[in-house]
């Protein structure tokens, strides 16, 4: 038979009683108040420590038995002493040996890199010490160009640089008005150099605006809105400033010689032509004459009739472009033609005599580079490259004869030169005639750079590589 069990005596149902109230007034002191705001990220409550049987979330923990809060609270009591200990212990220490200890659990806790080691090192050109950055934005009629650099010795280091094929001027023959899909173009290539502007920290900066925004009705208003929406203050400013400035650019890459030389730049919308002549006791070499016509090479094809896929039609309107070229340099011609035939008679030009020139755009660049037979573009080959003027002629007059498909099919020139290299071909040929050198400098640098030599305060250069 089972045993019975004996029935709680009043005594034993007493005890109970308190201990389970004795649990309650425990569970009721453990929980938050309700104006206490309690961490559900895992921190403490504002004023007070999370109890034990809290979890992160905020939700009482699950019931366990009194023998494992029995244990809890022992090991509480025991961290409590251990804490008592070492507080007293610390107090009697000196104080360059507490921070000691404090540095030492602390490293030894968790070791953690500090930012400069833990974050990725800048490109080398950001760590020389170049001083700060300066920065020239040309918004030309067919390109947008920045160049960003910082002074390096009697030159300057280039640190970014970004071209982009705009057409700002498309259309503006026949309407005298930039379009809006030409100013959206030119917009998005102006958000990315002021993006660039900002992120290279770029302390001083000019940006200029040529001849589309010159001859443009609404050009005030486009430049009003490039300040508004980008923050870059583009100058309109005037052909006379646009050629000073690609001389300075330029002109180192000059042969040397006596006599003035004739620098060219064949823009989008116009062509500059600056005869100019070194003196001995300046660095910056003087400027006897200059002319800019309203010729380059998106207004001369929109001056023209359409391309039409035709050799003899296109023999014709490339004699309309030479034409139109040589009208817009006419009066130039005749002042400079005296001392252009006092400089060269037929022996000295044929053999390479006195007479020296040097063009920066991207017509003669990419001319250049069809003469060079390059499979892609290559500045380090072009720039400052020496060429015979026969041969530029004879790859204008080539190209003038292919038709659009067969001038993309050319390396370096593509589709995005195709159908504006012709008008290109046609403004060099009249700058030949014009000043009949036997060879031909190219330069592959112009208005950016001589922004930056203003900027930087850089008037010579010794064969620097900017």
């Amino acid at each position: 038979m089972a045993d019975e069990t004996p029935p709680d005596t009043p005594a034993k149902v007493q005890r109970r009683g308190e201990k389970a109230r004795r649990r309650a007034r425990k569970s009721r002191a453990a929980a938050p108040r309700k104006d206490q705001r309690v961490d559900v990220t895992g921190g403490k409550p504002e004023g007070t420590a999370v109890p034990a049987e809290q979890s992160n979330s905020g939700a009482a923990a699950p019931p366990t038995s009194r023998r494992g809060a029995r244990r809890r609270r022992g090991a509480k009591a025991r961290e409590r002493g251990a804490a008592a200990k070492s507080a007293q212990a610390k107090s009697t220490q000196p104080k360059s040996t507490q921070a000691k200890s404090t540095q030492a659990k602390s490293s030894a806790k968790a070791p953690v890199k500090s930012a400069e080691a833990s974050a990725p090192r800048p490109p080398a050109y950001l760590q020389a010490p170049f001083g700060q950055s300066y920065a020239a934005i040309d918004l030309g009629t067919n390109n947008c160009r920045l160049l960003i650099a910082r002074p390096a010795g009697d030159s300057f280091v280039v640190v970014d640089a970004f071209s982009r094929v705009v057409r700002l001027g498309e259309g503006l023959a026949q309407t005298g008005r930039l379009s809006d899909a030409a100013m959206e173009r030119a917009m998005g290539a102006l958000r990315i150099c002021a993006d660039k502007l900002r992120r290279r920290g770029v302390a001083l900066a000019r940006s200029v605006a040529t001849e589309a925004c010159r001859r443009a009705t609404n050009g005030p208003e486009f430049i009003e809105r490039v300040r508004r929406e980008t923050g870059i203050a583009l100058d309109i400013i005037s052909a006379r400033e646009e050629a000073r400035l690609a001389v300075l650019g330029c002109h180192i890459l000059i042969e040397p010689g006596p006599g003035p030389a004739l620098v060219f730049d064949i823009g989008g919308g116009s062509t500059e032509l600056v005869l100019i002549e070194h003196q001995d006791d300046a660095e910056v070499p003087l400027i006897r004459d200059f002319v800019s016509i309203p010729y380059g090479v998106v207004s001369l094809t929109e001056s023209c009739r359409a391309e039409i896929d035709s050799p003899q039609d296109r023999a014709e309107r490339y004699a309309e472009m030479r034409a139109l070229v040589d009208d817009g340099f006419a009066a130039f011609a005749a002042r400079i033609a005296p001392l252009r035939a006092g400089l060269a008679d037929d022996h000295l030009v044929h053999d390479g005599g006195p007479l020296r020139l040097l063009g920066t755009s991207g017509t003669v660049t990419t001319l250049a580079s069809v003469h060079l037979d390059l499979p892609h573009y290559d500045r380090s080959a072009v720039d400052g490259c020496i060429v015979p003027a026969a041969s530029m002629r004879a790859i204008s007059r080539r190209l003038s004869s292919l038709s659009v498909a067969g001038r993309r099919e050319v390396a370096c020139i593509g589709r995005e030169r195709a159908d504006l290299v012709v008008a290109g071909c046609a403004i060099l040929e009249s700058i030949l005639d014009l000043w009949p050198a036997a060879r031909l400098g190219v330069a592959d640098r112009g208005i950016r750079e001589g922004i930056l030599r203003s900027l930087i305060g850089i008037t010579h250069n010794k064969g620097g590589a900017a």
